[in-house]
């Protein structure tokens, strides 16, 4: 059960923030949900200031350091929904340490923070605005679902240094929220360079999974709304949606048929607290 603002209770401290009944597990348990994850690197691209400062400290933009840097994002995330609460703030501590060391400069000179409130709401929001939006379009949680998932992952935002109280709890105050800062919005170069590699397969990664990753992000322009699309230059129709929420259902229903990918053991754990929990309510 969640609190208005995301807190869940009646959940054992062994499955950290969210555990087997949340909306948040049986959401990121979901293969379709990749194409969130692109969509959310591609999202947080937007932000002038982020991404300068992402660009000048990031090895994501390194080819020969792309993939395991890729590696380190996946594994955070994954101890952060399902880890231990101890683990979650062993992981989550690393993450505000980094953040705290990193900055840039804007194009005027001023100082860029990586750790500002402002820039760490808007990598949060962009993620999480792709998780939902996805999940919702390709069919794995219904409209109330999607909201608890929102209110959930305030959790997730708290661990990484932000007030609970500025963190959207709700589709509709993410929508506010993305209709305020849109204005500040654009595709800069660093943009141009970083999305570029995103469609290059990364040489220091394993073959298979380079070019699967390319199609990946392919696919994940065609989820970003409207305004974000045109921002890259490409059409932002209704047909578009509608073709891809189609194709997004599709991949759902198909994934759902087939075996599971071997996973890590707590993702495996996951699994199973997951099927055991729908099973019995």
């Amino acid at each position: 059960m969640a609190t208005e603002r995301g807190d869940v209770i009646g959940e054992g401290a062994d499955d950290g923030l969210f555990g087997p009944t949340s909306v948040t597990w049986r959401v990121q348990l979901e293969p379709v949900l990749w194409v969130a994850g692109m969509r959310a690197l591609l999202l947080q691209s937007l932000h002038p200031q982020v991404m300068r400062a992402t660009y000048q400290n990031s090895a994501l933009f390194d080819p020969k350091k792309a993939w395991p840097r890729f590696q380190r994002t996946v594994g955070f995330v994954g101890t952060r929904t399902f880890g231990s609460r101890a683990d979650v703030e062993t992981a989550a501590g690393r993450v505000r340490r980094l953040h705290a060391t990193l900055r840039g400069t804007d194009v005027d000179g001023t100082r860029i923070a990586l750790d500002d409130p402002e820039n760490l709401l808007w990598v949060h929001n962009a993620e999480i605005d792709s998780y939902v939006s996805v999940a919702r379009r390709a069919g794995v949680v219904d409209d109330a679902e999607a909201d608890a998932y929102v209110a959930e992952s305030v959790r997730a935002a708290e661990v990484v240094g932000l007030d609970p109280a500025i963190v959207p709890a709700s589709r509709a105050e993410l929508a506010d929220y993305f209709a305020r800062i849109r204005p500040r919005l654009r595709l800069t170069d660093e943009a141009r360079r970083g999305v570029g590699g995103l469609l290059t397969p990364q040489p220091s990664a394993p073959t298979g999974i380079a070019l699967t990753l390319s199609s990946i992000a392919a696919i994940s322009f065609s989820t970003l709304p409207r305004w974000a699309r045109r921002m890259y230059g490409l059409p932002g129709l209704p047909t578009t949606d509608l073709g891809v929420t189609v194709a997004l259902r599709a991949l759902y229903t198909a994934s759902t048929v087939l075996p599971d990918i071997p996973a890590p053991p707590e993702i495996a754990r996951a699994r199973r607290l997951v099927r055991e929990a729908r099973a019995a309510g």
